[in-house]
């Protein structure tokens, strides 16, 4: 299935969250998912379906600062 995953348009086989995580192999990098704009819980990341051409975001924490 075609997902925009980070603003890049990708096929792929997943069908949930975690799937396409371990799919992708970042999966110790990210901290929260949204999909079309709604974040989901990481307890639902197993469970969570995906569709076609969702809009699919991986955020990150990254410290910083001056």
């Amino acid at each position: 299935m075609q997902l925009i995953i980070n603003g890049e348009k990708k096929e792929s086989g997943a069908k949930s969250i975690q799937a396409l995580l371990d799919e992708l192999g970042i999966e110790s990098k990210v901290m929260a998912a949204a999909v079309n704009m709604n974040v989901v819980k990481k307890e639902l990341w197993e469970s969570y379906e995906l569709s076609e051409n969702d809009k699919v975001e991986f955020l990150q924490f990254v410290g910083g600062g001056a």
